[in-house]
């Protein structure tokens, strides 16, 4: 493979346990209009017992696209061959694609003509989800250059992109391979921040991701300490790349409500206090050194009263907000202060008992008061009465369990 010529983008394909998913996989490389004059591809079998590694040997022999394969002991996840990969890759490019996923014919020429075009070093091409979901809020058009702090593409930090190689090698970046979970949001992020811009491409279906009929997906790994880790490990590169300010606070967004709110979910309510108490502490030093008024108002008021009272150490009153939640029980949209501003009426709304703010229950961005869609800058109503909070304070001690 060393004596071909340097190739537009080597594919790195890590596997493991891949089939039948590989075939299709492998398949959509073959067929990229890029050309495989163009293309290289680097799999690396992660201890397979399954014939992943003898299909990637087979096709290596047979395909016109230059293959390099390793076999290696089984690492645990998803970086270390990742990371192999990278150590073997000559293109000018880097397009990270997992054994069970597959591309669209164009995705490879379209994205690398759209960063020769731009000069960035990322691109984020379209995603869409075979037997699973998938986010869909970048993509609502082509940008050449997309801001990273007022677009959504810090929603879209896994590994599955168009990565420069060059901007690689100048970073030294590698995906962290002591995160059991997390570690592609890590290596992206970095990426967008360090790197000369971002691009993404809309208009195309580049990149299926697969559900498995198994369930067996690379993202279902680790448990909630692993996922705490990753949070915090991000977190932290965010704070070490961007000063104190209102950059940094957008950023923030992402992994306080993609990370640290999903940990704090209905299903908490689930678990044996044990672990309830455990996961505020892990929680703890994250809301002290980053949760700040600037992201607490770039987000709408359930999840930002959930947080308020993870940063206060308060598990009862977050459990009596879960149960709110849970019950579907819609928030009175009431204005409140001086100001007039809109308010939602979630537990605790002017309870002076709790300490929480009556600003954490102010809405701040479009929000919903159940199926009415509420804005900041609603026409002010007379101030909430008294009558409306004692009702929602005995709606509370009704969801309570008896005991």
């Amino acid at each position: 493979m060393n004596s071909q010529p340097v190739p537009d983008v080597t594919v790195i394909v890590g596997a493991y346990e891949a089939m039948p998913y590989l075939v299709r996989c492998l398949e959509s490389v073959e067929t990229q209009t890029l050309g495989a004059d163009r293309l290289e591809i680097v799999a690396v079998d992660d201890g397979s017992s399954d014939g992943t590694g003898e299909y990637l040997e087979d096709f290596a022999a047979a395909s016109k696209v230059p293959t390099r394969v390793v076999r290696q002991a089984n690492s645990g996840g998803p970086s270390g061959p990742r990371n192999v990969g990278l150590s073997l890759a000559r293109g000018r490019y880097v397009f990270f694609l997992d054994a069970d996923d597959y591309l669209g014919d164009e995705a490879l020429e379209r994205m690398v003509a759209m960063a020769d075009r731009a000069g960035t070093d990322v691109v984020l091409g379209k995603m869409e989800g075979v037997n699973r979901g998938v986010a869909r809020s970048m993509f609502t058009r082509t940008q050449e250059r997309a801001d990273v702090y007022t677009s959504q593409v810090i929603f879209a930090l896994s590994a599955q992109k168009l990565f420069r190689r060059e901007l690689l090698l100048r970073l030294g970046l590698r995906f962290d391979e002591s995160l059991a979970t997390g570690e592609d949001a890590l290596f992206t992020m970095e990426a967008y921040l360090s790197g000369n811009g971002v691009s993404v491409v809309a208009d195309y279906v580049c990149y299926y991701l697969v559900g498995r009929d198994d369930g067996k997906h690379a993202t279902r790994r680790g448990d909630y300490t692993a996922r705490f880790a990753a949070i915090h490990a991000l977190m932290d590169l965010i704070a070490r790349l961007v000063p104190p300010g209102a950059e940094r606070d957008q950023l923030m967004v992402r992994p306080f409500t993609v990370g640290l709110l999903q940990q704090f979910g209905a299903g908490l309510l689930k678990q044996p206090e044990s672990e309830q108490s455990h996961r505020m502490e892990l929680a703890a030093p994250m809301t002290a050194a980053y949760w700040t008024t600037g992201v607490a108002d770039r987000i709408k008021v359930n999840e930002r009263l959930i947080l308020t009272c993870v940063a206060m150490g308060r598990l009862d009153a977050l459990k009596d907000i879960l149960e709110f939640i849970r019950a579907k029980t819609v928030p009175e949209a009431v204005h409140h202060g001086r100001a007039g501003k809109l308010h939602l009426v979630y537990p605790y709304f002017r309870d002076r008992r709790t300490g929480i703010p009556d600003e954490t229950y102010r809405v701040t961005v479009p929000d919903w008061s159940g199926s009415r869609r509420v804005m900041p800058s609603s026409k002010p109503r007379p101030s909430v009465a008294r009558g409306t909070v004692r009702q929602v304070r005995r709606r509370i001690r009704r969801l309570r369990p008896r005991g």
